[in-house]
């Protein structure tokens, strides 16, 4: 990660064909895919590598906070798919700019919103903030018109979060964002996920769905999976579901908040 600022040597040995522009962009403003503490670990991964539709993730631990972000904005193709990718990026700097200003969830979704707004009256982003508190496990979350997660305990999910609780990103100002609160218990595991995940559809038209992504969930908890291979799996599974053909981008956000150290979190 620290010598990629430095040198171009590593992307191009990584890189498997080249990569579009807009892929460049964004991922160019992804934060690294694995963070760990004591008390959290946060994992995500965006699909397809090297062309994007505009989704993004973000996350920051502030103190006993961990800050967490979901965006899709709307757009397809080479060259909404760059129109799409633009709005996200935007969407990335107001929200650490609201972040970084130390403003809770809604004034944070209002500065998103207004940005948004102001350069593009026509964008529209999906969106799911949140943030948990590692000390009391206390989570709060905003989901502006976007799947808004899970939360599997023990080997079950145990909570489908209630969505959505706001508008859309740019129709902020026509309702009031609503807050909900969920107490997490040491070992709990936080699913985000896009549309483009349980949208996902094989050559005969199934869809991916919800029970599906539950079900996978809860299999990789049985068998003890850390949250970077859960992602990873959980991709590929998306990816042969449709037998590598994408027809939106597939993003997840996984957060495992403990009581203890992890053994592992090696993919």
């Amino acid at each position: 990660m620290t010598r990629s600022l430095y040198t171009d040597m590593i992307e191009r040995v990584r890189r498997l064909e080249p990569m579009r522009v807009p892929a460049e962009i964004l991922r160019a403003q992804l934060p690294p895919l694995t963070f760990a503490t004591e008390r959290l670990v946060i994992s995500g991964i965006l699909e397809p590598c090297y062309d994007v539709a505009g989704d993004a993730f973000d996350y920051a631990v502030n103190g006993d906070t961990a800050h967490l972000a979901l965006f899709d904005a709307a757009g397809h193709g080479s060259s909404a798919g760059g129109r799409a990718v633009l709005l996200a990026t935007l969407a990335l700097g107001a929200y650490r700019n609201a972040r970084r200003a130390g403003l809770g969830l809604v004034d944070t979704y209002h500065q998103i919103n207004d940005t948004v707004r102001a350069h593009d009256r026509a964008g529209m982003i999906t969106a799911v903030l949140a943030e948990l508190d590692q000390l009391t496990g206390v989570l709060k979350v905003i989901s502006a018109g976007h799947p808004s997660g899970i939360v599997i305990r023990a080997g079950k999910v145990v909570k489908v979060l209630p969505t959505p609780t706001a508008l859309p990103v740019r129709l902020g100002d026509l309702q009031t964002p609503v807050v909900v609160e969920e107490a997490l218990e040491p070992g709990d595991r936080l699913l985000l996920y896009t549309d483009g995940i349980i949208e996902a559809r094989s050559p005969d038209g199934e869809e991916f769905g919800i029970e599906r992504l539950r079900d996978f969930a809860v299999k990789a908890v049985a068998d003890q999976l850390p949250p970077p291979e859960t992602t990873r799996r959980l991709v590929h599974a998306i990816l042969a579901h449709q037998s590598d053909q994408l027809q939106d981008d597939a993003t997840v956000l996984m957060a495992e908040w403990r009581d203890t150290p992890p053994d592992d979190i090696r993919p």
